[in-house]
């Protein structure tokens, strides 16, 4: 069966509206309904909620899979969406989902439709058939894009390698989607190492590839890559790497790595050694995600009221101070909502969504009032950073004093206990030792910034443009950019701009290389590279990936040099922009000659082209 067989046009949605995770799920079900698929609505969006629930479904580079099997599904069907702007879905990597497939399996699907489910998942890992998809205007192309990479897989045949072989189990709850992503992956990269594998899948219709004893024996270590419970007794006395699904799908390499060096301990059987290694995750891990949950929420407010700050700066600097020449009240009124309100909630909301994702809800006010304290007393974006934590952890604390308390008075924790005291110690500790010497740092590195000489200014510029090409819309950049829109806040423009200019060169970079050099990329290349002057004039960086993880030792430095050419020139023009976010199209927006802004992305963007024309080699005829 064909994946298309499953997706029709009138499963296809062009343009999902809205930001956040329910919206997206609730147009694909209604999708589903409209088109016959589903009987019971309800019941189905339950089985899809819940399938969240145990892990997100939006499994990274802009993909989300959600999916469920259940009696409320008439036939196997596909709904497919796509959003250009991006949905915060909580993503294993923490980016916007662009791609929807939702999955409706029926409780009888037969082995040919978990055949081209299967098949669909391993398309996916594809960054080819990705931008195909995202570039695609009309359900005949989508619908095009997937019979033409369609292909059963093959059968995997032959005997392992004695020496330098790998097996692996994968499986997740559903075992419709995740669980083929992980094998597909995790062969994929052994491949690419020379590391024989045999991926074992534990799908939907049971386990497929099933591995021998033989092969086992045989094996260098094992892989578990599942969130399901597998047979586990046939492993005991080999190494085995136990990891969630995800990490099959996110981090091949790593599993591989260490299944080669056996960095994992023994089985011994009788279910001892049993637990998720991945139930640990590391400190840093777990810092990143909290702050990027802070981020991801705050980031609206800042877009949102930074670009309505800067509007009503078009009706004159001082537009909307009563007492100017030049005041108009519609500016004043902009900028009250931009400034006054939106850009005031800024450290509040990343406060309290840290600590939401820390304690969950009884972190929320503690760490939203501590976040409020912090702006009001000068301690800034950074002063909101450590409330966020503090009151997360500090509700944590007080769950762990407050657990032996009797059952009957379980209610009147979140009611009362959790708020009065979270609030209340929080609050005590921003005032009398948070706030005072945050406020006097914030203070110090407004002043040093702004104080900048041309010389440092260009030397920052550089360095932020190179840690925003250097892995495209990874940790690296991420610390980039959070670090301009804090900079907001505490009314410092300039770092901003520079940013921007730089995360805009990596995948304009690609679109002028590959129209220029035309030898030197195929058919595919070219079509992706038009994409990317839209990606990269619209500041969506990760553009480029597919390119630079295709060539990865020639187009990221290329890359690098000259978003740091443009972050640097930003700089030394003294360009300031209070949008974080826009690109080409808030350009208007810049203080001191969104020419001279322009020029600069220009130069840095061509440079970079030149410079990836140069290095690469022609394509072999």
């Amino acid at each position: 069966m064909k994946i298309t067989e499953l997706l029709s046009k009138n499963t296809i949605l062009l343009h999902v509206e809205g930001s956040q995770k329910e919206n997206a799920i609730d147009q694909l079900v209604d999708v589903l309904l409209s088109a016959g698929k589903i009987s019971d609505r309800s019941k189905f969006k339950a089985e899809i909620v819940k399938r969240e629930a145990q892990s997100t479904t939006g499994i990274g580079d802009g993909i989300a899979i959600p999916h469920a099997k259940t009696a409320a599904v008439k036939e196997a069907a596909i709904a497919f969406g796509k959003s250009v702007s991006g949905v915060d879905y909580e993503s294993l990597d923490g980016k916007p989902a662009h791609l929807f497939f939702m999955i409706a399996a029926p409780e009888g699907a037969n082995d040919t439709h978990l055949e081209a489910l299967a098949r669909l998942s391993g398309l996916l890992m594809k960054a080819e058939v990705r931008y195909e998809l995202l570039k695609a205007t009309t359900a005949e192309e989508i619908i095009e894009t997937l019979n033409r990479y369609d292909q059963k897989e093959k059968e995997e045949t032959g005997p392992l390698s004695k020496n330098n072989s790998i097996v692996a189990v994968t499986g997740c709850p559903t075992g419709i989607a995740h669980t083929y992503m992980a094998a597909d992956s995790l062969k994929a990269k052994a491949d690419e190492m020379g590391v024989d594998i045999k991926v074992e899948t534990n799908g939907s219709g049971g386990a497929k590839n099933v591995l021998t004893k033989e092969e086992i024996d045989n094996a260098t270590a094992v892989i578990v890559a599942a969130d399901i419970n597998v047979e586990m007794e046939r492993f005991s006395g080999k190494h085995v790497i136990q990891a969630a699904v995800a990490d099959g799908i996110r981090k091949p390499e790593q599993l591989i790595n260490r299944a080669l060096k056996q960095d994992a301990p023994v089985y011994n059987g009788n279910g001892e050694n049993n637990k998720k290694e991945t139930g640990h995750t590391s400190t840093g891990k777990t810092i990143y995600k909290h702050l990027m949950n802070g981020v991801s929420n705050m980031l609206p407010f800042v877009v949102g009221g930074g670009i309505l700050i800067a509007i009503s700066f078009m009706f004159g600097y001082n537009s909307a101070n009563p007492n100017d020449p030049s005041y108009n009240p519609i500016a004043a009124v902009i900028k009250a909502i931009g400034g006054d309100n939106a850009f005031a909630l800024i450290v509040p909301v990343l406060a309290g969504f840290i600590a939401l994702s820390i304690a969950d809800r009884p972190g929320f006010a503690p760490g939203m009032v501590g976040g409020m304290m912090a702006a009001s007393g000068g301690a800034g974006f950074l002063g909101g950073l450590i409330a966020g934590f503090l009151a997360g952890y500090l509700v944590l604390l007080l769950k762990k004093v407050f657990a032996g308390l009797p059952k009957s008075l379980e209610g009147i924790k979140s009611i009362l206990l959790y708020p009065l005291l979270g609030i209340a110690i929080t609050g005590f500790l921003m005032h009398y030792v948070v706030n005072n010497p945050v406020a006097w740092i914030n203070k110090e590195i407004t002043h040093w910034l702004t104080g900048l000489g041309t010389g440092n200014a260009v030397l920052l510029g550089l360095v932020l443009g190179l840690m925003m090409a250097i892995d495209m819309g990874g940790p690296v950049n991420k610390a980039a950019y959070v670090f301009g829109t804090g900079l907001l806040a505490s009314g410092v423009y300039e770092p901003m701009a520079a940013i921007m200019a730089a995360g805009m060169v990596p995948p304009l970079a690609v679109a002028i290389a590959t129209t220029i050099f035309k030898n030197k990329f195929n058919d595919q290349d070219k079509d992706a590279g038009k994409a990317c002057y839209i990606m990269g004039a619209s500041f969506i960086t990760e553009g480029a990936i597919p390119f630079a993880a295709a060539d990865p030792l020639r187009v990221i430095p290329s890359m690098m040099v000259g978003s740091g050419i443009a972050g640097a020139l930003s700089m030394a023009f003294h360009i300031g922009l209070r949008a974080p976010h826009g690109g080409i199209f808030v350009a208007f927006l810049v203080e001191n000659g969104p020419l001279k802004y322009l020029l600069g992305i220009l130069i840095g963007s061509v440079v970079s082209a030149l410079l990836i024309g140069f290095v690469k080699k022609p394509l072999k005829s």
